[in-house]
């Protein structure tokens, strides 16, 4: 990987904090040039100051606009856009009975035309240098959870949004990778774990290593091996390509019995205590 990345300029979304601002620490450490896109401006502007030299946009992706303002500014300041990392994304808590409507819509909408937004900006510029594109999945693509039905939805859906995105440009050399990731120790994480016990309860339900979580320099790590290598996926960590091959049986009657054993007494209380809540996602989410 020495060298691979040095001067590649990778714009991400969802940069500020997390797997993206991880990401973008362990590629300005390879000599990479950063265009870095979040909706929380403050946030952005320290990791900003951080890194010292990085482009940085304040945008939504639900605004192609803005998006493509982004874009046009990186090209601009830096000549061209090497790599996308589709990485923005929410999540919403709550039975599909419970979740607030416009909480769930607002889930996919930022997490799958957020990614179309994203990519359709960049991708004329990508295509011009043969890039690549990696669009962030995760593993909640291949397996259910009781009161995640949006986010397991966007991730499904992104992740075959890649697939054919993989499919229209590699005749123009353009690579197309999809990340998946286990449980990560990220914002979303463990907000979603301080304001739901029962989220917490589920995630240590799981049998081994399914309730494992690994840490944000894990995964950035990957990312940037997927991306300095144009991988086709990148499973965070390794053992998520098990899961991927054995999604079916993750969706069948006996893959399905340990959550269709729990959801009767759990979803019950995850509701209500999204309903003292007062909100379907997190509080940093509706600022």
């Amino acid at each position: 990987m020495a060298g691979a990345l040095r001067d590649k300029v990778v714009l991400i979304t969802g940069a500020a904090r997390g797997i993206g601002a991880e990401t973008a620490r362990q590629l300005h450490r390879e000599g990479a040039r950063l265009v870095l896109v979040d909706v929380d401006a403050e946030a952005l502007k320290e990791l900003a100051a951080e890194l010292g030299d990085p482009v940085t946009a304040t945008a939504d992706v639900r605004d192609l606009d803005a998006v493509q303002r982004a874009v046009d500014t990186g090209v601009e300041e830096l000549g061209g856009i090497d790599v996308v990392v589709a990485n923005a994304g929410i999540a919403s808590y709550g039975s599909v009975l419970a979740v607030d409507p416009a909480t769930f819509a607002r889930v996919i909408d930022v997490n799958v035309t957020g990614v179309f937004h994203t990519v359709r900006a960049a991708l004329p510029s990508v295509v011009s240098r043969r890039g690549y594109v990696l669009v962030v999945s995760s593993m909640a693509a291949f397996g259910a959870m009781p009161g995640m039905a949006a986010y397991n939805a966007s991730k499904a859906g992104v992740e075959h949004f890649a697939n054919a995105l993989r499919l229209e440009v590699r005749h123009l050399g353009v690579d197309v990778g999809c990340a998946h990731m286990s449980w990560v120790d990220t914002p979303l994480v463990r907000e979603a774990r301080e304001d739901l016990s029962t989220f917490d309860e589920a995630i240590a339900s799981l049998p081994p290593p399914l309730n494992r979580t690994v840490t944000v320099e894990t995964c950035g790590r990957a990312f940037v091996q997927g991306i300095a290598e144009r991988k086709r996926h990148v499973y965070v960590p390794g053992w998520v390509a098990a899961v991927a091959q054995a999604r079916n049986l993750l969706n069948s009657p006996l893959g399905e019995r340990d959550a269709l054993k729990h959801a009767p007494e759990r979803l019950p209380r995850h509701d209500e205590e999204v309903r003292r809540l007062g909100r379907s996602t997190s509080a940093r989410n509706l600022r």
